[in-house]
């Protein structure tokens, strides 16, 4: 399987509290809920059509536990993400969880490279990653990533949690792939393309 992430994004690169406010698992962010007011019915049919490709999902602790209680709580036939969430195998990549309560979850500890790197070896097409900052930053570093898809939403939010901090490892990426929707997210899908080059003069 292909290891593909899908990440929405601010224009400062903001990717905390997408969805909307939340002060319990987000506590000082002020400015949650940008993104869902700028998909429009094209963008969510993308989104739609994204969930039913995968074979399988691997989730970083956080982000599976929110999607566990909102997807996971959701009966059969509520929608094309709930049901693609709700019949295909879950990964969640934890070494604190210990029991997982969705159905057909996975936790993958100890050594999650050995791990992660047994399920890309599966036959299948695409094992996605959403969200889930933290274990997108650790996937590129350690080079898992076979495509990077970001939703770029066209606002500022000048606060919470970015994809990439201000100092980590660097990477050259390849576009492969991008469109723009009616009200001004786009989509970008890149492919790692080993060391950048920089200008020596």
């Amino acid at each position: 399987m292909r290891l593909v992430t899908n990440t929405q994004v601010s224009v400062d690169g903001v990717m905390q509290a997408n969805g909307g406010p939340n002060a319990d698992l987000d506590p000082g962010m002020e400015r949650g809920g940008w993104a869902r007011p700028l998909f429009d019915d094209q963008a969510m049919a993308y989104v739609n059509e994204v969930y039913q490709r995968a074979d399988a999902f691997l989730f970083g602790r956080r982000t599976y536990g929110l999607f566990a209680g909102y997807w996971g709580a959701m009966a059969h036939g509520s929608g094309p993400i709930a049901d693609a969430l709700n019949t295909r195998p879950k990964y969640v990549a934890s070494n604190t969880l210990t029991e997982a309560g969705w159905a057909d979850t996975t936790v993958l500890g100890g050594d999650l490279t050995a791990a992660i790197g047994e399920l890309k070896a599966r036959p299948g097409g695409e094992l996605q990653v959403h969200g889930s900052g933290h274990l997108v930053r650790w996937l590129l570093a350690n080079q898992l990533v076979d495509e990077l898809t970001l939703l770029v939403c066209p606002v500022v939010v000048g606060q919470g949690a970015r994809l990439f901090p201000d100092r980590g490892p660097d990477a050259a990426l390849d576009l492969v792939a991008s469109r723009a929707f009616p009200r001004g997210i786009t989509m970008q899908v890149y492919r790692p393309a080993g060391p950048p080059q920089y200008a020596t003069d």
